[in-house]
């Protein structure tokens, strides 16, 4: 699971470009008045309104939408075919969309290759060679040469279904893989003998939001939730339970292990074998933040279940163990995060020895090779110290310059470790690290055919409304001109103690390319400076977040990296919301705003899936006047408001989104198309057949960058793209 979340971020984030930065003329040069069509009148597909009321502590909240939350209705589809139809002859008339996705197909198309992995007898891989929707494990024995293992580009025709999770037994003799169909976080796992490739078994079905933990070769541990009543990508889905598969055995008589009884009701529950099959560690949530841990000694029959923590105020995990000796990653009485010991027999939190201590800066831990790697963010930038398994620093590894990097990690007994680096300017390479002599040297570098020395990538540090310092990282073409005529694109988060790290992609390779500016703050509400940077943008302090972006927007502004008519804001889920909030309260901030897959109903978003869990940072309308009040003043749904001006709007989303919900888009859309005063077009884009945006294949991804990227171009008078 590990080695393929790692990877994928290096396959989105790597990139090319294939033209020489310092011949190309800047889109500010290729500007002029917006296009006659950009402001022809849009006739949009009616949306009926239905006399839908909520009361909320006496406040009578109308939602005339709500049968749009009815995802499988043949009304919600049919009115998905009519939006998809005129947004798609919208963006059928941008003269130079093909051309966008011609430039995308070429930066894209290069062999990417992943940090390799040993399992049993075989090394495995994973690699694209350019254009594959999916990719590809790839394996050798030794010397030997390399055979596909596994190809996810053949479970389905159109590339929609991808590999999600790829587990091997403890000694790599069989693997348990985890299948995503049209982006649903809803998985099958199949179990095959990893020398033949035979199936085993009949496949498990309905598995979500789970994990695959081998105990030995016997079996495995994952996680899901009972299938729900009504559709299985909206309705609510509450109890969380954790399962052992017993291999040959059918899924029905899988034991269940935690989360049956009403006391172990959790919304999120996982369990982990430590490495060396000592351990069973169980991890219980409500929420998305804070969770309760328990411990099941494996060399004991009915071992009981030991209480590490039982409440939910802390983040704390489990990273490795030496026998009975503990050591913990935790929150708990350390914001910032600190490695603590303790013996498994009573690992109560009064008995925490710190191991590492907290410091200023956030910690990201990791081990491998017989040793820990703490990952500092240092204002979002990486920093990565080894430790010795009594606590003692060995040395700070020396990293290419600022940027993010994956700390090493891996197996007890391996050597070589293997780490990646990158920034917004600078493609993904695989450094591999020698553990003993604490050198690092280049494994693989990227191919993509961009050169980093013609850009910069600046961190600059901006004041929000309440005077919070927060700071932000500006990439652009050396030699820009400060003439705020440059397209520029805002991209935020700021949520669920997510850190927004520099890291190279190959869309934002074809932005700065062209002479666009890409830039990103690091919100309150992220990770970037610990739980107290993250609380500060939570339930009723949410509106920091906004500020926050909303000051980044005028920063740029006030030192003319652009301008209102060539700014545009962007950010997908909580980033959606980010987006969607913004654009209601400064619609004169912007030129183009580009919400995707976001959260826009904050009254009703508790109601879907497993959207309850995310209450920690939201709060709900149901738990107070207040929260209610609070709510409703910044659900973009409920404000968007008739007679306003606003930005030129495209909304993304997907029908199989099982995270987000799609009703939030059609909604949002909905009220943007109904109250819309002005002639900037507010469409929504909904894929079809795919979900949140893990397991996109590759040609579906070009597509809804070339179809954003002309969009935002065209609605900033940008007559012509930029040629060589």
């Amino acid at each position: 699971m590990k080695k393929l979340s790692v990877l994928a971020v290096a396959g989105v984030l790597a990139a090319c470009s294939g033209e020489s930065p310092e011949n190309t003329k800047s889109m500010s040069e290729t500007v002029e008045a917006a296009p006659a069509a950009q402001t022809a009148a849009l006739t949009y597909p009616p949306t009926r309104k239905d006399d839908v009321i909520d009361t909320y502590f006496g406040t009578e909240i109308a939602d005339p939408y709500r049968w749009l939350e009815d995802d499988r209705s043949p009304e919600t589809e049919a009115w998905v075919k009519t939006q998809n139809k005129v947004t798609f002859s919208y963006l059928d008339q941008i003269p130079y969309r093909d051309a966008l996705k011609q430039r995308l197909e070429a930066l894209w198309n290069y062999e990417k290759v992943g940090s390799p992995f040993k399992e049993g007898d075989y090394t495995y891989f994973y690699r694209n060679d350019g254009l594959q929707n999916q990719y590809v494990v790839w394996r050798k024995k030794g010397d030997g040469e390399a055979e596909v293992f596994l190809d996810p580009n053949t479970f389905s025709e159109d590339g929609t279904t991808s590999l999600a999770t790829l587990e091997f037994s403890k000694d790599g003799s069989i693997a348990a893989y985890a299948v995503s169909e049209g982006g649903s976080d809803w998985r099958k796992i199949y179990i095959i003998n990893a020398e033949t490739k035979e199936v085993l078994e009949a496949p498990l079905v309905d598995v979500k939001f789970s994990g695959i933990s081998w105990k030995g070769n016997e079996g495995f541990y994952y996680s899901s939730y009972d299938k729900p009543e009504g559709s299985e990508l909206s309705a609510k889905t509450d109890q969380h339970k954790l399962y052992y598969h017993k291999l040959g055995q059918p899924q029905a008589e899988d034991a269940l292990v935690f989360g049956g009884s009403e006391a172990q009701k959790r919304r999120y529950v996982s369990g982990t074998v430590t490495e060396d099959d000592r351990y069973l560690v169980i991890s219980g949530a409500t929420s998305t933040s804070g969770n309760d841990l328990f411990i099941v000694d494996l060399t004991k029959s009915d071992a009981p279940l030991v209480p590490v923590l039982t409440d939910f105020d802390s983040d704390t995990y489990v990273i490795d163990n030496q026998g009975s000796k503990l050591f913990l990653v935790t929150d708990r009485n350390a914001p910032n995060k600190k490695i603590v010991t303790v013996d498994a027999a009573n690992p109560v939190p009064e008995n925490w020895q710190d191991f590492i201590p907290e410091t200023e800066n956030v910690l990201t831990a990791s081990t491998g090779g017989g040793y820990f790697f703490a990952e500092y963010m240092v204002d979002a930038l990486s920093k990565v110290y080894q430790y010795d398994y009594n606590g003692k620093q060995v040395r700070e590894i020396a990293l290419p310059g600022p940027g993010s990097v994956s700390a090493p990690d891996g197996k007890r007994e391996d050597k070589t470790l293997y780490y990646t680096f990158t920034n917004y300017k600078t493609p993904s390479t695989i450094f591999a690290f020698d553990v003993e002599e604490g050198k690092s040297s280049v494994y693989r570098e990227s191919g993509a055919k961009f050169d980093p020395a013609g850009y910069e990538s600046k961190q600059v540090f901006y004041t929000s409304r309440d005077g919070t310092r927060v700071p932000m990282l500006i990439t652009f073409k050396k030699g820009l001109k400060l003439n705020g005529k440059n397209p520029t694109i805002l991209y935020g988060y700021g949520g669920f103690n997510i850190s927004l790290t520099p890291s190279f992609s190959i869309p934002n390779a074809v932005w700065l390319e062209l002479g666009g500016v890409y830039a990103v703050p690091n919100l309150r509400g992220g990770g970037e400076y610990g739980k107290r940077w993250h609380d500060a943008g939570t339930k009723l302090q949410k509106q920091n977040v906004f500020d926050d972006f909303i000051a980044a927007g005028e920063y740029l502004i006030e030192q003319r990296y652009t301008s209102r008519d060539y700014l545009a804001i962007r950010g997908g889920s909580n980033g959606g919301l980010l987006v969607g909030a913004v654009m209601t309260q400064r619609p004169d901030l912007v030129k183009v705003a580009l919400p995707a897959v976001g959260v826009m109903d904050m009254l009703r978003y508790h109601t879907f899936t497993a959207g309850a869990g995310w209450a920690y940072d939201y709060g709900t309308a149901e738990q107070s006047q207040e929260m209610f009040e609070y709510l409703k003043g910044y659900s973009p749904v409920h404000n968007v408001k008739a007679g306003v001006n606003y930005p030129a709007t495209l909304v993304t989303t997907a029908d199989h989104d099982d995270r987000v919900v799609p009703a939030h888009s059609f909604k949002f859309a909905a009220e943007l198309q109904a109250k819309q005063s002005g002639a900037a077009p507010t469409l929504i884009r909904i894929e079809t057949n795919a979900g949140h945006g893990a397991g996109t294949p590759v040609s579906k991804s070009i597509e809804q960058y070339a179809d954003i990227f002309g969009f935002t171009l065209y609605n900033m008078g940008i007559s012509e793209l930029p040629q060589g």
